[in-house]
C-alpha cells in the first residue's frame, strides 16, 4: 500500500546539509592552511560539526538533521556567523566558492590523519589536487527502494542544479573559461560522477559490497557520485554543486533538491514516476551546465527540444510548485526564480564581472569573494539555540 499523499510533508523529507568552506587571509583573500587550529578553537562550540577535509585550508560544516528549511536557515545563518567570529580574530575569513582564484594546490598542507594518508598513496596528485570546495545536500527518504527510484529519475536535473550553484571560473590564477571548473577537478576521481541507471536497492547494495569484497573500497562512503544513496543514512546525498555564492543561494539550493525528493516521491505514489534518463543524455547537459551555467543551452531529449537553462530551470520550478507550501520553500522557491531573472547570474558570473572591472585583478576577486560570503549573515538577526548556545554564553553576544 503506499504512504498517503498528504503524508509526503516537510517533517517527511528531512534535510542535512554540509558546507565546505575556504580558509583565507583577511587582508587579501591568499588561502590559508589554518584548519588545525580553527578546529582547535571551534571544537568546544561546534563538537562533531566541524571536520577537517584532506587539505588544511579547507573546513566543513555539517548541519544537524534539520525538519524543513525554515530549521536550516536559523542553523545555517548561525553557524556562518559564529565561524566568521571564530576566524575573524586571528585574521582569517571564510570564503564560499567551488576554487580558490589564484591558490595552487602543490602549495597547500595536507590533513595529518591516516585517512587523508591512504587516499593520498591511492590516488598521488588525483588526490593532492583536491583543492575544491562544495555542497551536498541530504534529503530523507524511508523507503530504500523508492531511493533508488527517486535517485534514478531526479539525476535528469543535476545538471540544473549544477548550473544553479556555478561558482569556480578560476584555477590556479587563470580565469578558465569554464563557470564550474571545480567539476572539472572533481571528475578525475574513480567513482564520481553522474551514476548509470540503479535497478533496485540490492543492486546498489551487491555493488558496494563487492567493491569492498575485492578491497577496492572500505565501504560505501567512497562512492562518490553526483547523487548517491547514503551509505549509512536514510537519505539522498545531492553532490554535484560548487559551494554556492551566498547562503541564500545554499539554501535555495537545498530547498529545490527537497523539492525535487518530495514531487517525485508524490508522482511515483500515484504511478506516474517520470522514465529515468541515460546517463549520456544527462552528461551532455552536465558539460553545458559546467561550462556556460545559467547562460547554457539545456537539452529536453524526452521532447527533442532546445531551451535556454534560464528557461528550463522556470520549468523545474513550476513542477515542484505542488509540493513547495507543504515543504514550506515558497521563500526559497520566489529567491530561485528572481535568480533566473537577474543578469548578474551566479556566483561565477559575479567572480568573472569583477575580474573583468579590475583589469584582470585575481586580488579583487578575492576581497569580493570573503565581502560576499558573509553578506546578510548578522549577529543580531539570529536565533541563537543549541547547538551554539555555549559559544554565545562564552562570547556575550545579544
Amino acid at each position: 500500500m503506499s504512504v498517503p499523499e498528504q503524508q509526503t510533508t516537510a517533517r517527511n523529507f528531512s534535510l542535512g546539509i554540509e558546507e565546505e568552506y575556504q580558509l583565507v587571509r583577511q587582508e587579501n583573500g591568499s588561502l590559508s592552511s589554518s584548519a588545525p587550529f580553527v578546529l582547535e578553537k571551534g571544537a568546544p562550540y561546534f563538537q562533531e560539526q566541524i571536520k577537517p577535509e584532506m587539505l588544511q585550508s579547507t573546513i566543513e560544516f555539517i548541519s544537524g538533521v534539520l525538519p524543513d528549511i525554515r530549521a536550516a536557515r536559523k542553523e545555517l545563518y548561525t553557524a556562518r556567523a559564529l565561524l566568521d567570529r571564530l576566524t575573524k580574530g586571528d585574521g582569517l575569513a571564510l570564503v564560499s566558492a567551488g576554487t580558490h582564484p589564484s591558490a595552487a594546490w602543490r602549495d597547500e598542507r595536507r590533513t595529518e590523519k591516516e585517512r587523508y594518508q591512504e587516499l593520498e598513496e591511492e590516488y598521488q596528485d588525483v588526490g593532492r589536487a583536491i583543492l575544491i570546495f562544495g555542497l551536498h545536500v541530504h534529503v530523507g527518504i524511508l523507503d530504500k527502494e523508492m531511493a533508488i527510484r527517486v535517485m534514478n529519475q531526479v539525476r535528469t536535473w543535476l545538471p540544473h542544479i549544477l548550473a544553479l550553484s556555478t561558482n569556480s571560473p578560476f584555477w590556479q590564477g587563470r580565469y578558465t573559461g569554464l563557470k564550474s571548473y571545480r567539476t572539472v577537478v572533481w571528475k578525475r576521481f574513480p567513482r564520481g560522477g553522474m551514476p548509470d541507471v540503479i535497478s533496485s536497492r540490492a543492486h546498489f547494495d551487491r555493488f558496494v559490497r563487492d567493491l569492498v569484497d575485492m578491497k577496492c573500497i572500505d565501504d560505501g562512503k567512497k562512492i562518490w557520485w553526483d547523487i548517491r544513496p547514503h551509505p549509512y543514512f536514510d537519505t539522498l546525498e545531492f553532490r554535484i554543486c560548487d559551494m554556492p555564492a551566498t547562503l541564500e543561494d545554499t539554501l535555495a539550493i537545498a530547498a529545490l533538491c527537497q523539492a525535487l525528493v518530495a514531487k517525485l516521491v508524490r508522482l511515483n505514489e500515484r504511478g506516474d514516476g517520470p522514465p529515468a534518463s541515460p546517463r549520456d543524455y544527462i552528461e551532455e547537459n552536465k558539460w553545458r551546465a559546467m561550462r556556460y551555467g545559467l547562460d547554457a543551452e539545456a537539452l529536453d531529449f524526452a521532447r527533442h527540444r532546445k531551451l535556454k537553462m534560464r528557461d528550463a530551470l522556470h520549468e523545474v520550478l513550476d513542477f515542484v510548485d505542488e509540493v513547495v507550501d507543504d515543504l514550506g520553500s515558497r521563500n526559497e522557491m520566489d529567491y530561485l526564480r528572481a535568480l533566473l531573472d537577474d543578469p548578474r547570474g551566479t556566483g561565477a558570473d559575479r567572480q568573472i564581472a569583477v575580474y573583468k572591472e579590475s583589469g584582470g585583478d585575481i586580488e579583487a576577486v578575492q576581497r569580493f569573494l570573503i565581502e560576499q560570503t558573509m553578506r546578510g549573515v548578522a549577529l543580531t538577526e539570529l536565533d541563537f539555540n543549541v547547538p551554539f548556545m555555549h559559544f554565545m554564553m562564552h562570547s556575550r553576544i545579544s
